[in-house]
């Protein structure tokens, strides 16, 4: 089963992800198979989200209130999420387990899919990537203010209803990403495909203390932040403002991740190839 999408509050839910859990620890990782890895067609760029205020979150869910101005710094972003072949690439140089469902047909995982987005891995699997990339986890806040692409009033990066031909939802299956049209910023996927791991612990009340720049998150919670939705996710987990939150040890098929990273590191390393350089 994948990642519910309901409005009940998460520790009403607390009993079901525990055997949901216990369904995806039966699922063995398959073998990676000796077939050469196909080379990946998808640029790897990173665009820069330039710093500015918003409106975060919507007074309607149980956790995405109060509505709440918030400044961010510029930074960098992956325009689509980590690929089944870029996360292969850090398998193999750090030995570190293949995700959970890799070799799965069903699943779009392996070196079949080399352009779909990966899954099946969890947030701790998803830091050490973006640490070995020399990124890292996007905020809770980054991620919103980035899905919605310079457009704060509407459900999502393209419009106030849902469009099955701009965003891989309700579907059979993860696609490449790419597949459908960029937001505003130029990233791709962000309403769809597959939900993402963010760096936030998740707290429901967080909004009524957050503070009004950069936000990173309670100190301390036990459950982190995922957002987006996927192609397993129903329309209403699709919209820009949408919480949900599971342990940093689950494993789904709806679930992957993208990476940020600063823009001072970006000049220390003097990689200049994110557009608006």
């Amino acid at each position: 089963m994948g990642i519910p999408c309901r409005s009940k509050p998460l520790w009403f839910r607390q009993r079901s992800i525990a055997i949901v859990l216990l369904l995806c620890s039966c699922l063995g990782s398959a073998a990676a198979s000796d077939q050469e890895e196909e080379t990946s067609q998808v640029d790897q760029e990173m665009v820069l989200i330039p710093g500015g205020s918003f409106l975060m979150g919507n007074e309607k869910g149980f956790d995405t209130g109060p509505v709440h101005k918030v400044a961010l710094d510029s930074f960098y972003l992956d325009a689509h999420e980590v690929t089944n072949a870029e996360y292969h690439e850090f398998c193999k140089a750090t030995e570190r387990k293949l995700p959970e469902f890799w070799g799965m047909e069903k699943y779009h995982c392996g070196p079949d899919f080399p352009d779909h987005p990966v899954v099946g891995v969890s947030w701790s699997d998803a830091k050490a990537y973006a640490e070995w990339a020399d990124k890292r986890l996007p905020t809770e806040a980054e991620w919103e203010y980035a899905a919605r692409g310079g457009v704060e009033s509407e459900n999502y990066p393209y419009g106030p209803e849902t469009d099955s031909t701009k965003a891989n939802f309700s579907s059979e299956g993860t696609v490449a990403v790419g597949s459908f049209p960029p937001n505003g910023f130029g990233l791709y996927d962000m309403s769809g495909n597959v939900v993402e791991w963010v760096a936030d612990y998740y707290r429901q009340d967080y909004y009524e203390s957050s503070p009004a720049a950069n936000p990173q998150g309670p100190e301390k919670a036990r459950f982190r932040v995922i957002r987006g939705g996927g192609w397993h996710s129903g329309p209403y987990c699709s919209r820009v403002y949408f919480r949900n939150a599971l342990p940093a040890n689950w494993v789904d098929f709806n679930v992957g991740f993208r990476c940020a990273r600063d823009l001072q590191a970006i000049s220390d390393s003097g990689d200049t190839s994110g557009s608006g350089e």
